[in-house]
């Protein structure tokens, strides 16, 4: 396996071009049988390149969640600018940590086992950091393994990101307590005068900035409605995060000299740029391109992965079913949850049955042009979901598939 080479992205932007890209990825791969994942890696060299353009030159810390390929995770930390892992679980964690030497757990972990692993090895508590929010995380840990019998455990202060608005509630998924700067200093205190951790950093996830769309599918009134309404959330989110993480921030480093503050995900490179307080940003699904980024203003991520199904029976000459098709994005369900139909153009999902796990029928105009062994082009949600649905990808360059990239599940792992 040959890493690929991410650091130079070219000038052209065949996805810009649907009538030859998606066809061109079904002649690459027509000796794979379904379902082929492929990764076309002229887009994910632009898209590698383009985050870094929108991050402004501070760093960024790759969110494998949403990528799940080790391969990729380093290809993409083989480039400047990329800095460090924003693993998912300690397990996974652990896993990364024999050939990447800054792991970030952006979750708090009860996993007992992989707690002892971390503790027993000093190569390993050196390259890992652990995620916290609250004191009785660090009581489980001394539990598992005790100061004196352990390496220094390294952690993280997550901050609460989301914004507390008068009217609306809390804006920003439901994470951390640490939401003020009172709370974030005086949670900092009590790490350090406890043994056997080491407070290295922050992290303040916004969510409510990154994860949400300013330009929705549409063009009616609810369209144009929601627009506005996410546009304010995110503009006066911004502000009052900025100010707030800022305070924090220099409370904790009054009483430790922390190595990083991590921010933002791939829908607010820019404004987390824009925050000084912040050493390095979060972003992962942006590198694949998943369809939800397509309802961003700022910017439009290339279509790098997309997967193929094939057409297995015809229930009316109108219509045409694929087998397979549920790959579901994490979230509120709903429709953008599910994988956007990308080519032959003219398809639409039946609506009783959407994309199932077993089958998805198709209708539109389209679908009477379909036989059985057709393939058709989906592309998912957010990014993590293929993965997990995927044993490889195909790496396609100038036409053709020059390796199998194995993704987690490839290697025979499934952290969660």
């Amino acid at each position: 396996m040959t890493l690929p080479d991410l650091r130079t992205a070219s000038a052209d932007r065949p996805w810009l071009r649907p009538e030859s890209y998606w066809p061109a990825l079904t002649e690459a791969t027509r000796h794979l049988d379904a379902p082929v994942a492929a990764l076309h890696l002229g887009a994910l060299r632009h898209n590698t390149q383009d985050m870094l353009r929108r991050a402004g030159g501070t760093p960024i810390r790759v969110a494998s969640k949403s990528i799940r390929v080790r391969g990729v995770l380093e290809a993409i930390l083989a480039v400047p600018g990329y800095r460090g892992v924003l693993a998912y679980t300690l397990a996974e964690a652990l896993w990364l940590a024999d050939s990447i030497e800054d792991v970030v757990v952006g979750y708090p972990s009860v996993d007992r086992e992989a707690i002892g692993a971390l503790g027993r090895s000093a190569v390993l508590a050196s390259r890992v950091t652990l995620m916290v929010d609250s004191l009785a995380q660090l009581d489980l840990i001394d539990a598992v393994i005790p100061p004196h019998r352990r390496a220094a455990i390294r952690l993280c202060i997550e901050l609460d990101a989301g914004w507390n608005n008068p009217v609306l509630g809390h804006l920003g998924v439901l994470r951390s307590p640490v939401h003020t700067v009172h709370e974030a200093h005086d949670f900092a205190a009590a790490i350090v005068a406890r043994p056997g951790f080491t407070l290295v950093g922050v992290m303040a996830y916004e969510s409510q900035v990154a994860g949400l769309g300013d330009r929705p599918a549409g063009h009616g009134p609810r369209a144009l409605s929601t627009g506005i309404v996410n546009r304010w959330v995110r503009r006066h989110s911004i502000a009052e995060l900025g100010v707030r993480r800022a305070a924090a921030v220099a409370a904790v480093r009054e009483v430790a000299p922390i190595e990083f503050v991590n921010g933002g995900g791939t829908g607010s490179l820019e404004s987390t740029h824009a925050d000084a307080s912040v050493t390095d940003i979060a972003a992962g699904s942006g590198f694949f391109g998943g369809h939800l980024f397509d309802n961003y203003s700022a910017f439009t991520p290339a279509p790098a992965a997309a997967f193929a199904l094939s057409v297995v029976r015809k229930p009316t000459p109108a219509t045409a079913t694929l087998l397979g098709g549920g790959w579901v994005a994490s979230g509120p369900p709903g429709t953008d949850r599910l994988p956007a139909l990308a080519w032959p153009p003219g398809l639409a999902v039946v609506p009783r049955e959407a994309a199932g796990e077993v089958q998805t029928p198709l209708a539109g105009p389209g679908a009477a042009a379909l036989g059985v062994g057709d393939r058709v082009w989906l592309r998912h949600t957010k990014s993590g979901e293929l993965s997990e649905h995927v044993t490889e990808f195909a790496l396609v360059d100038d036409g053709r598939v020059v390796d199998l990239l194995p993704s987690y599940r490839g290697e025979g792992k499934a952290f969660l």
